[in-house]
């Protein structure tokens, strides 16, 4: 029997994030924040340079291993540059905090 090759993870959280459905709402989300880390924008958590539109990532506020339900929800999700991405995931950014961001960015965005 041939040795199971792990190099690539297949979890369903993995396999979602080559979806079509998901390369769309990233690509939205980004749009929403205006391709900006919201962190930087709002020079909280050792912001270096305000205006960052380098290495941009969407972050699950709630992970899709807690909730898969949220995985395409517009206020789960929020544009972070990679320091801060995983800043969020070590929970170094509270996810109140980032979901209060998210709600001032959909409530601008429905003016």
């Amino acid at each position: 029997m041939k040795p199971k090759n792990n190099k690539y993870k297949t979890s369903e959280a993995d396999k979602f994030r080559w979806t079509r459905s998901w390369q769309k709402k990233r690509d939205d989300i980004r749009r929403r924040d205006k391709h900006l880390c919201q962190i930087c924008i709002r020079k909280l958590y050792n912001t270096i340079n305000k205006y960052n539109y380098n290495n941009l990532e969407v972050h699950h506020i709630v992970p899709i291993k807690e909730s898969y339900d949220l995985r395409l929800e517009d206020t789960n999700l929020i544009t972070l540059c990679e320091y801060h991405h995983e800043l969020a995931e070590q929970g170094t950014i509270p996810r109140d905090e980032l979901l209060s961001i998210v709600k001032a960015q959909e409530e601008a965005e429905n003016i």
